[in-house]
């Protein structure tokens, strides 16, 4: 399973495996190096983790690692200990999409909500008490004496395996993580489980991304301050791990310096290749549609020494484990532990243009889908397609009902019909941004790179028309007619689409060699969007004021950002980089034989 990222051979500089220093400790390299710092006298080891993740090979070499220094190693299944399935179904199901295909309610509550605690006690009991222990797989010591010290459990070793493990007893926990692109991988494919389903349920999408992620994402923020060891099981033969300290010293660390995620690219089928040929991204996928730079739900950090030993733990985790210095005091309480600003990429150069859709307006948002705020959204065309065009809201005086009629035939009936009839068009323009306020009709034209600088939620485009496009499966990609109408604001229509959402920029400082402008903000959006522009050599002074800073190089060869506390991280082009809150004071310096320009987001 291992996908470490190789060194692009483009014209570009782009680095697609940025790894970061350990704050203590170093990177082990194996099961066999893992189970070497489990001390002795552990008797009940949890070992937590995704629900996706082949539990059984997990399983298997965990009982290898420790067979040769136990006397009796014991394996129970933490999965066991969940509620029936109809149960666990009717707890995380709302009645709203309880039906619907592609959406879900995001899940609220804890994991634990879901398991037996009385089973989840049986399974974490030591096993001095167990004797032959019932239900528990074994792994026997390589010799009679061994195997002698074994029968008062003195040297016995039960591992309790599975999310929610670390709900149970136990004298340690690891945290074995599988970074979520694989998890999503597997589910596409039919491989792994959904949380807290039997075996052989196939797993869905729809729960992966809707229930399990959200639950196992509170449940590992929730348990990290008690986790022995981190293990990165990308390779499941061969995992990188690090101690629990190390990974609480280093993530608290990165919250006080300027950092980057590891950017990942996904195919679609409208999906281009700029990633491929400009920045030497997945040069052997089908495309490189989407381009995620900072996505706080999915994106990983990579801790280390060396790309072919470092460890990738969550974005999230780092927020979890320092909100306030992360995100500044202001945006935690407001937003608690949720990064809420995402960088990505779509890339249609050579492809096809998105779907026609817009995302939900806050009460749906609220009420149907589960989130605290909606998907507001901006597109920045980093590229622009010769024509090239945006679509954006609604013309003016148009027929709502008749758009209505024509989208639920194409989806019903395969009836095509002229979008742009009912959707604006604008000129796709280098540099430009478009505002995307939530219930806006929208989506990139072919040919395009666009920058979307938007709230974090990132899984709730409600397709209005997708061209009758055709998925792997030659089926006919799905819309969502009915909630993408019930969403819809009329509003944005007319001569207030270019007069609101197609801002020109307006200079806010200047200084000798620089500049900075706002590219677009509005009163319905928590966010706003500035771009940074420094002569060659020029230094930008900036300050977060409290509230952190996302930074992407749009033109140049890249900058130089020097912080007050003397950390230095340079940033090439399409490089995306998060400065936090803590920084404070730090400067923008223009590096190369060009302007450079970077796109800033932050909170208002």
């Amino acid at each position: 399973m291992a996908d470490r990222p190789q060194a692009a051979t483009h014209a570009r500089q782009y680095e697609p495996a940025p790894c970061y220093p350990l704050g203590s400790g170093t990177v082990a390299v194996g099961w066999d190096a893992a189970a070497d710092t489990l001390p002795g006298d552990v008797r009940v080891l949890a070992v937590d983790g995704p629900a996706v993740l082949d539990w059984e090979a997990v399983a298997g070499e965990l009982c290898t690692a420790f067979a040769r220094a136990r006397a009796r190693v014991e394996i129970a299944d933490a999965r066991t200990a969940a509620l029936d399935w109809a149960e666990v179904r009717r707890r995380t199901e709302s009645e709203a999409l309880r039906d619907d295909p592609d959406f879900a309610r995001l899940a609220g509550g804890t994991l634990a909500d879901l398991l037996d605690p009385a089973a989840l006690a049986e399974l974490s009991a030591d096993p001095g008490d167990l004797g032959d222990a019932d239900g528990a797989d074994g792994a026997d010591g390589a010799d009679g004496a061994d195997g002698a010290a074994g029968q008062d459990g003195a040297r016995a070793l039960r591992i309790v395996v599975g999310p929610g493990a670390a709900l149970g007893r136990a004298d340690a926990l690891w945290w074995a993580d599988l970074p979520k692109r694989h998890a999503e991988y597997a589910v596409r494919r039919g491989r792994g489980r959904n949380l807290a389903a039997p075996a052989g349920e196939p797993p869905t999408l729809r729960r992966l991304l809707y229930i399990d992620w959200p639950l196992l994402d509170r449940h590992r923020d929730a348990s990290v301050g008690r986790v022995d060891r981190w293990l990165d099981v990308t390779d499941t033969a061969n995992p990188a791990s690090l101690s629990g300290t190390a990974l609480r010293d280093t993530c608290r660390t990165l919250a006080t310096r300027p950092f980057r995620t590891r950017p990942t690219f996904n195919s679609t089928p409208w999906g281009g290749h700029w990633g491929q040929e400009e920045l030497g991204h997945n040069p052997g996928a089908e495309n490189t549609a989407l381009g995620y730079e900072l996505i706080a739900p999915e994106s990983g950090v990579l801790l280390g020494d060396a790309r072919d030993r470092c460890v990738e733990v969550p974005f999230q985790l780092v927020v979890a484990l320092s909100p306030e210095d992360l995100l500044g005091a202001h945006v935690h309480r407001t937003f608690g532990t949720s990064f809420p600003i995402r960088f990505d990429y779509l890339d249609t150069v050579g492809g096809g243009n998105l779907s026609v859709h817009c995302h939900p307006r806050p009460d749906d948002m609220r009420t149907v889908f589960g989130w605290p705020y909606t998907q507001h959204e901006s597109y920045y065309l980093m590229r622009a397609g010769t024509p090239g065009k945006v679509f954006l809201g609604l013309r003016d005086g148009v027929d709502v009902d008749a758009f209505h009629r024509h989208a639920h035939a194409a989806d019903t009936e395969g009836t095509p019909f002229d979008i742009e009839r009912y959707v604006g068009t604008f000129p796709a323009e280098q540099g430009q941004l478009y505002l995307v306020p939530a219930g806006t009709p929208h989506g990139s034209g072919e040919g395009n790179v666009v920058l979307e600088v938007s709230a974090t939620p990132y899984l709730y485009s409600l397709r209005f028309y997708d061209w009758l496009r055709r998925d792997a499966a030659d089926e006919q990609r799905p819309v969502h007619v009915e909630h993408a109408f019930r969403n819809l604001d009329p509003e944005r229509s007319g001569t207030r689409v270019p007069d609101q959402l197609i801002q020109r920029p307006r200079t806010l400082t200047t200084g000798d060699g620089w500049y900075e402008e706002l590219l677009g903000a509005l009163p319905d959006m928590f966010f706003e969007v500035r771009r940074i522009a420094v002569e060659p050599g020029g230094t930008a002074p900036q300050h977060t004021g409290g509230r952190f800073h996302v930074l992407t190089v749009v033109e140049g060869q890249g900058a130089l950002v020097t912080t007050a506390a003397g950390h230095h991280h340079f940033v090439h082009y399409a490089e995306t980089l998060a400065v936090p809150a803590s920084v404070a004071a730090y400067q923008v310096r223009g590096e190369g034989p060009e302007p450079v320009r970077l796109v800033k987001a932050q909170v208002v």
